[in-house]
């Protein structure tokens, strides 16, 4: 895997943490000002919910909350800026916006209380099945070990898909789960690719050989050529001393 120097590590990590600063930024707003952020969050099929699409993954519910996404948020997405340079920022765009617009149509939203759905643990779902996906579709090998370790680190999240715990929202973590393995389909021939190695076809090697055998033998002829043309054009000239400058010569 390429080895990128300090500086260019450091400018990885930018983002993550601007992203998390913008979090714990809105959090500790929040908390002190009683700001009841949690109204910008995704209230599904409302014209007025549609603004959650944007602000939702910035606002957390309490400390747990936010404590709880905030690293895996920063590790996934700095993999993804690590080891999918090239096209981090479509796959971040497209997995934020895609997963809240499908939150928007498709989370729960009672007709007497009004749901809102907020936190950043749908991109958490959205990234890490991209990570998981993307390897394996490329059939990249370092990219697979990747993906293998975000089995390891995260593997348990797939429960969070299911409505076991009606508390949370496991819209969010579906409909992210979900844009991220269409992200990693569409975007399995961009970035990072597996080196394809092709070895040359025997019939076809042969017969690159036997063409340059003939034309290493027809350049021996012209050159034997060449020579002969050569002799043949010498041009032998005689010189002939008249009688007189013979007679002055003489002592």
């Amino acid at each position: 895997m390429k080895q990128f120097p300090l500086k260019e590590l450091l400018s990885v990590i930018v983002y993550p943490l601007l992203f998390l600063a913008i979090c714990w930024g809105v959090f500790f707003a929040d908390t002190y000002f009683h700001l009841d952020l949690y109204q910008l969050g995704v209230s599904p099929r409302t014209i007025s919910g549609l603004k959650g699409i944007l602000f939702s993954p910035f606002i957390h519910a309490d400390l747990d909350h936010i404590l709880n996404n905030s690293l895996p948020v920063f590790i996934l997405s700095t993999m993804i800026f690590y080891f999918y340079r090239p096209i981090a920022w479509p796959v971040i765009l497209w997995t934020y916006f895609i997963s809240g617009l499908w939150l928007w149509v498709g989370g729960r939203n009672n007709d007497v209380i009004m749901n809102y759905h907020f936190g950043a643990s749908t991109l958490i779902y959205a990234f890490s099945t991209f990570l998981f996906f993307s390897g394996v579709f490329r059939k990249h090998k370092q990219l697979m070990v990747v993906s293998a370790m975000v089995v390891f680190l995260y593997g348990s999240i797939t429960w969070g898909i299911f409505p076991f715990d009606r508390k949370i929202s496991w819209e969010g973590h579906l409909f992210g789960a979900i844009s991220g393995l269409l992200v990693a389909f569409s975007y399995r021939k961009e970035g990072p690719q597996e080196t394809q190695y092709q070895w040359a076809d025997p019939d076809q090697e042969r017969d690159l050989e036997a063409e340059y055998n003939r034309e290493l033998e027809y350049e021996k002829e012209m050159q034997k050529q060449r020579e002969i043309d050569g002799i043949n054009n010498v041009n032998i000239v005689y010189h002939y001393k008249a009688k007189e400058d013979e007679d002055k010569t003489e002592p």
